[in-house]
């Protein structure tokens, strides 16, 4: 009787705890854009933390391109597996330098910035806005640009549960003119791998130009019906199309 009661107990622990997923052999590091901080992310985070990934967010300032593009730089050399870099919006330009890292293995930019040599946040904005879209109703304050706070929800958040949307208003982080106005050096674009998603209802960066974007990097690129906070209102389809860059992957 011991024996089966032991057996029957075993299989109710295994079907009690669900199957941990062996971990991959490639990292992902995650890039926020303007206005926000690393929490965005915590949805497609969990995804992929569940399906084995190493995961880790770069938390950087955003006042400085050349600050930011170190501080990612010193979360790549973390990584225990070559590297997937991740960028969303503004995340997009310091991917581009910090993708140079030779332990980065593929860029995916989302909603993002895929600037060239030369290039800024200032010039790639500098084009007129095609007729049917727009882009994001910014303020200057001092040094730093925001977002309209009563905009914000609908320019920046379509698609993301109101109260959320009214909070990241809120609780916008500045963003520093110096990063706007800074040029890139580095383009990894032009020696990796890279995907691009285009959020078509995008309120921020005009899908326009986010298609110029992509198709200039040569990019794998897909199309989402979102607004700019992709990896907040479509997380699942962000982490799946961040796996889809794992070229190691064998499912």
């Amino acid at each position: 009787m011991k024996p089966l009661i032991s057996a029957l107990v075993a299989m109710s622990i295994a079907t009690a705890v669900p199957a941990v997923a062996a971990e991959k052999t490639v990292s992902i590091v995650l890039v926020h854009g303007a206005f926000v901080d690393g929490s965005g992310w915590k949805d497609t985070y969990d995804i992929l933390s569940n399906a084995g990934y190493e995961v880790l967010v770069v938390q950087q300032p955003t006042i400085s391109l050349r600050e930011d593009v170190a501080e990612t730089e010193r979360v790549i050399a973390k990584a225990r597996h070559p590297v997937i870099l991740v960028g969303h919006s503004y995340g997009g330009m310091v991917i581009t330098e910090a993708g140079d890292n030779p332990k980065v293995q593929s860029l995916v930019y989302l909603a993002a910035y895929a600037p060239d040599a030369g290039e800024s946040v200032s010039t790639l904005s500098e084009g007129s806005v095609p007729a049917g879209e727009q882009k994001g109703p910014l303020v200057v304050e001092g040094n730093f640009i925001f977002v309209d706070r009563d905009k914000f929800p609908t320019s920046f958040a379509g698609g993301v549960d109101a109260a959320t949307a009214r909070f990241m208003a809120a609780a916008q982080l500045p963003f520093g003119l110096q990063a706007v106005q800074s040029k890139v050096d580095r383009v990894a674009w032009k020696t990796k791998p890279t995907y691009y998603m285009v959020t078509m209802e995008d309120h921020i960066i005009p899908p326009t130009w986010l298609r110029t974007m992509a198709k200039r990097s040569g990019a794998k690129v897909t199309e989402i019906k979102s607004g700019h906070a992709v990896m907040l209102s479509h997380p699942r389809e962000v982490a799946a199309f961040i796996r889809s860059a794992d070229t190691s992957a064998t499912e």
